[in-house]
């Protein structure tokens, strides 16, 4: 009989062999795991009973239970495998931790490449503007365990009022509007600006994708390296910001020109960017807003329509909260004790949320609705219910096209 915390399997496998996570193992197929574990260098040389394609999975449930403790989740992802005359034992807790420092940070941030990819199809209600997709970057911070190491990488926010309570580790995305689906991510410090963070994001960006952005990302050199990319830009500039009207277009809006620091007092290699002010006169609100964008033509995007169109931007920070307040849970603090450790953690509460948001934007495509009528926390629920009763998968290095069928 099997003692309490531990699940029987049949006699030839291990009931590590059989775990299985649901809509997490569609989005992140076994063979595709052991793909980028082989790349990181991860693939053990022995077996074990936490073999690395199992703590990928793991990391993942951990990030979508948390709040859970370790064996929990190892219960929880056993659960339903009751048949058969072996048992397997629910790992320590300190047996979780010195698995997830093998694994090490590089997998997961592998498969996030791999796989976190904008998600719309021309069909998708809410993705698109005329034929750009509308992506948008933001940055936030988490609180992580406070420990030394934690706050020797990244540091505290201080103010007059004293330091915070807790280290924080930024985080500076990419995501697309009409489905909220991250496809680019970099943490760093706390001390490190968003600004200078979003920088590793652009290579990320394409043609076809017009890219939103708060008026605290603009600067000249930070907007060259965005339009690098291939991407148009709609940002919010300061009001502070000299922008000098070179051409007045019949929508209201203006041309202009930029110029790099050390070009702005000669007016040297000018810019042209397109300006366009407005207020909300609906709401009362006297604050001139000022966009500034790369579409110049005014009969290809007027200036009415990206005026409302730049509220869209709101849709990142709703994304960011969707993480911070209802996958990780409000005022919660990340686990790992270590550096390694939180950077791996983000990575799985980024997978999580791209497996929740796919799931959620294939449901909308059925139905033919937009995305944003779906709501997340639903959805988060539904699939933490699935995790018990999904077929299993097994951890053993499998090539693609050969393995079993994700649960």
């Amino acid at each position: 009989m099997a003692r309490v915390g531990q699940v029987r399997a049949p006699a030839d496998e291990r009931l590590s062999d059989r775990i299985a996570i649901g809509v997490l193992t569609q989005a992140f197929p076994p063979h595709l795991v052991d793909e980028v574990i082989a790349e990181s260098g991860r693939t053990e040389q022995r077996s074990r009973l936490l073999p690395a394609r199992v703590v990928v999975y793991f990391v993942l449930a951990m990030c979508l239970f948390f709040g859970q403790g370790y064996e929990e989740v190892a219960r929880l992802l056993g659960e339903g495998l009751g048949d058969g005359r072996r048992s397997w034992r629910v790992p320590t807790t300190a047996a979780i931790g010195r698995a997830r420092r093998r694994l090490g940070t590089e997998p997961l941030r592998a498969l996030f490449a791999r796989v976190c990819r904008p998600v719309a199809v021309p069909e998708t209600a809410g993705a698109w503007y005329r034929h750009w997709r509308l992506v948008a970057v933001d940055g936030t911070t988490l609180d992580v365990a406070d420990t030394a190491a934690n706050e020797e990488f990244f540091g505290r926010h201080a103010s007059t009022r004293g330091a915070a309570a807790f280290p924080q580790a930024r985080l500076v995305a990419l995501a697309e509007c009409g489905t909220h689906a991250v496809f680019g991510a970099v943490i760093g410090p706390q001390s490190a600006s968003e600004q200078k963070l979003s920088r590793h994001l652009f290579p990320q960006l394409q043609e076809g994708m017009l890219l939103l952005a708060d008026r605290g990302f603009y600067g000249f050199e930070l907007w060259q390296a965005a339009r690098d990319s291939g991407a148009d830009l709609l940002w919010r500039v300061r009001k502070s910001a000299v922008l000098p009207v070179t051409q007045v277009l019949g929508d209201g809006s203006y041309l202009s020109t930029v110029h790099a620091e050390k070009d702005r007092r000669s007016r040297r290699n000018p810019v042209v960017v397109r300006v366009i002010e407005y207020t909300l006169a609906r709401t009362g609100d006297a604050t001139v807003y000022r966009l500034l964008t790369s579409l110049l033509d005014p009969e290809e995007a007027p200036a009415r329509e990206l005026a409302a169109l730049y509220a869209q931007r709101w849709e990142i920070e709703t994304t960011l909260d969707e993480i911070k307040t209802h996958q990780r849970g409000p005022k919660l603090i990340l686990r790992s004790k270590y550096p390694w450790g939180v950077e791996q953690e983000i990575y799985g509460f980024l997978l999580v949320h791209h497996a929740v948001r796919q799931l959620m934007h294939q449901s909308a495509l059925r139905e033919g609705l937009d995305p944003d009528r779906l709501s997340f926390t639903r959805s988060l629920r539904i699939v933490r219910r699935q995790v018990p009763a999904q077929a299993a998968f097994s951890p053993r290095p499998t090539r693609p096209g050969t393995g079993p069928h994700p649960g």
